[in-house]
């Protein structure tokens, strides 16, 4: 067909080409933009449509329509395709050479080609021990890419399978590397299996599958997975229960199903004990288990008579107060004061503040009163980084928690550190436990003795924990855990706008905005689409020129929101584009709709235990193997490989949202915030963005952003119990305590 005969037709037509570029590709929907040559023609097309799983170099058959797009041209819309091996020389090159067989990039491709031209995919299916004769291509090499081949086409054949059910190449990539030769099996029978078992399959996903397969609407396998992943979704909101009148008020709709049948199901999954209910709460297992676990570990430690520390209840503490002023040259608070005796004479304790207010100070004197008593001491916190900054602030080895507890990868969460191999420590010190979600918490505390102390450290006041629970705010409100608040801003903090304004946001008031400012600066812009221009103007230029900084290494943007123009995505791709353009002579992949490049600043997003790298965490590209598909990434001075398939668990991290950048701090943070982020402008979130910076925060917005912000102190409340079961009180029974939680 020739497509130049009539370009504007409606009618469906036929388009034959070797697709020679991936433009976009979206890894939910498999949607492409790509480039073809046709067959006989010398210039490439557009065309757009559902390509899930094409590869650069193979010859497509394509049906569809010519359409033209008001912005770019003429395109080729695309409603089915079929794919055939390339029969050119140049074609095949390109297909092996894209990073369709691991082991096979450009350089390998152009050597086998040369060697076995035309012959070359006959080969590889075949015969592919002749890949030995290859010169440069040794045993190993020649292995792994024989393996590679014939994995590759098995897969071909689970894409093919899945096409017609709305699956994206990389979907299907992961339910092979799943099940193998039996995924074809499994997702024609069990097909919810996936939602439950592949990161990055959704219920709405397996219940298209299911639906194709012919299950129907109503059958009480769709409607349990729906009202499983219903209460899953719910508690990545930050709820440890729903009750059953949220928890069908979100199923409903997703099912679009009546309210009874899925109530009916709610019941037999409560006898399944694939949910536990107690007083109307309907808890996912392991939320039930860890907020109970929580609650009666507390009360354990906190009602024990085994003291680890039991000297300190006879230290004359006015002397020792004494002496720690005069070794360190600083004047502790009465505040400061108690928060230390606190410490070291009630078994578990809360320490809260905002910046500015001395937390460090106490911290390093808590360790330093330990060490004269030769007494030990464990440091940890939640993130890499915000452990870092506490064995900077104290001089000892803080650990991340995971690290503490000696997490070891293996089938699901495994600590070796728990009740049976407890840590062997008189006091712990916990950082930043705004941060600690209620299942973290509940394995630190199964590895703590009911001997040692425990001492929680964090601000209430930012940002709650991403995953479920409000553990720290739980623990302060039930007033059952002793609690020091320190709210006096240190004379030395008091130069700095930076604490200034956060504690005035903290109390509701505007931040000041003066010309005698050296470390806080408004740049008043209301319009969305040039307030992204600033903050890619500051970033790329300004701050570093005036100030010094490093524009990858020092500066982070942080923004509320995911869309729009100051949102993580467009400004992820716009700052990539300022800070780390195209290199010919630097490595980069592709992966989807997203560009990795050798430098970039990026961040996992999903928790991975066997990498022992988790979500949130922030690294930098250090190298990418096209040859092997291995991007190589930094996460805080440790490398860490990530395969292809892997790589949809890593964002470029130019811009974070605010909520994934709790527990760590940056020398400068820059701020967009406008009405357009109406829906996230509250008092902690503007809170937890101003406090992530240590030298300069740059805000990019309008003051009724910023007031609205200030005004908003509506805390999303979050569906917990912990504070409830922490007031219960234990009953004493023949002088074994019992737990009436």
């Amino acid at each position: 067909m020739d497509e130049d005969k009539n370009p504007n037709s409606l009618l469906t037509q036929t388009l034959e080409g070797v697709l020679e570029r991936i433009t976009f590709q979206n890894d939910e929907n498999g949607y492409t933009i790509a480039k073809i040559l046709p067959k006989g023609k010398i210039q490439p097309v557009t065309v757009v449509g559902a390509l899930a799983g094409v590869q650069v170099g193979e010859s497509l058959v394509l049906t569809g329509i010519w359409i033209n797009h008001h912005q770019y041209g003429r395109q080729f819309e695309v409603k089915s395709y079929q794919v055939r091996y390339p029969a050119t020389l140049e074609g095949i090159r390109k297909y092996l050479g894209s990073g369709l067989i691991k082991g096979v990039g450009p350089v390998t491709a152009r050597k086998i080609v040369d060697y076995f031209e035309l012959k070359t995919l006959d080969v590889l299916d075949q015969t592919p021990e002749k890949i030995l004769e290859v010169p440069g291509i040794g045993p190993s090499k020649a292995d792994l890419i024989g393996r590679a081949w014939i994995e590759q086409q098995q897969i071909k054949e689970v894409m093919l399978f899945l096409q017609g059910n709305g699956v994206s190449a990389s979907l299907a990539i992961k339910i092979y590397k799943q099940y193998g030769d039996q995924s074809i099996q499994i997702v024609k029978e069990t097909p919810y299996r996936l939602a439950r078992d592949i990161f990055g399959v959704g219920f709405k996903t397996a219940d298209q599958i299911a639906r194709k397969m012919g299950l129907a609407m109503d059958s009480p396998e769709r409607i349990q997975t729906g009202l499983l992943y219903a209460l899953g979704n719910l508690s990545n909101e930050g709820h440890c229960f729903a009750t059953s009148e949220q928890l069908l008020a979100v199923t409903v709709p997703l099912l679009e199903l009546p309210k009874e049948l899925c109530f009916a199901q709610i019941e037999l999954l409560i006898g399944q004990e694939a949910i536990i209910e107690e007083q109307g709460m309907l808890y996912l297992p392991p939320f039930y288990h860890a907020e109970k676990g929580v609650a009666n570990k507390l009360l354990r430690i906190k009602h024990s008579s085994l003291d680890r520390l039991g000297s300190f209840k006879k230290v004359n503490w006015q002397l020792a107060f004494t002496v720690l002023d005069k070794s360190s040259n600083i004047r502790l608070t009465d505040q400061q004061k108690l928060a230390i005796q606190s410490a070291l004479t009630e078994k578990v304790s809360v320490l809260t503040g905002g910046p500015g207010t001395g937390k460090s100070t106490i911290t390093g004197s808590i360790i330093q009163l330990l060490k004269e008593r030769h007494a030990s001491v464990l440091l940890a916190a939640p993130t890499g980084r915000a452990a870092k900054r506490l064995t900077e602030t104290t001089g000892l080895q803080a650990k991340t928690i995971h690290r503490l507890l000696e997490f070891t990868p293996s089938e699901g969460v495994n600590f070796a550190r728990d009740r049976e191999n407890p840590l062997d420590a008189d006091l712990i010190i916990i950082d930043e436990t705004s941060m600690v979600d209620i299942l973290l918490m509940n394995h630190l505390l199964n590895a703590v003795e009911v001997g040692s102390h425990i001492l929680f450290v964090g601000d209430m006041d930012q940002l709650p924990s991403v995953g479920p629970g409000n553990v720290l705010r739980d623990l302060i409100e039930s007033q059952v855990i002793p609690v020091i608040r320190l709210d006096t801003i240190f004379r030395q903090a008091e130069d700095s706008y930076i604490i200034v304004n956060a504690h005035r946001i903290n109390n509701g008031e505007m931040p000041l905005f003066s010309k005698d400012a050296t470390d806080f600066y408004l740049f008043s812009e209301t319009d969305a689409i040039k307030a992204a221009d600033w903050v890619v103007d500051l970033v790329s230029q300004r701050v570093q020129n005036k100030f010094g900084f490093d524009a990858i290494r020092d500066i982070q943007v942080l923004t509320p929101m995911h869309r729009g123009s100051c949102g993580v995505t467009e400004l992820n791709e716009r700052l990539q584009n300022a800070l780390n353009p195209e290199n010919p002579h630097s490595a980069e992949v592709r992966h989807g709709s997203r560009i990795f490049r050798v430098g970039d600043r990026v961040m996992q997003i999903r928790n991975d235990y066997d990498r022992q790298i988790f979500n949130g965490d922030l690294g930098r590209i250090a190298s990418i193997d096209t040859e092997n598909q291995i991007v190589m990434v930094n996460f805080e001075e440790r490398l860490v490989p990530c395969e292809s398939i892997q790589l949809d668990e890593l964002v470029h991290a130019y811009a974070i949202s605010i909520h994934k950048s709790q527990g760590s701090e940056f020398p400068v943070v820059v701020i967009p915030l406008l009405m357009q982020h109406y829906m996230m402008l509250q008092r902690n979130l503007l809170y937890t963005a101003v406090t992530r910076a240590r030298k300069l925060v740059v805000v990019v917005g309008d003051k009724k952003s910023i007031a609205m912000a200030v005004r908003n102190n509506k805390i999303a409340l979050r569906n917990t119990f912990l504070k409830d079961r922490l007031m219960i009180e234990p009953e004493k029974e023949k002088n074994n305590t019992i737990w009436r939680v």
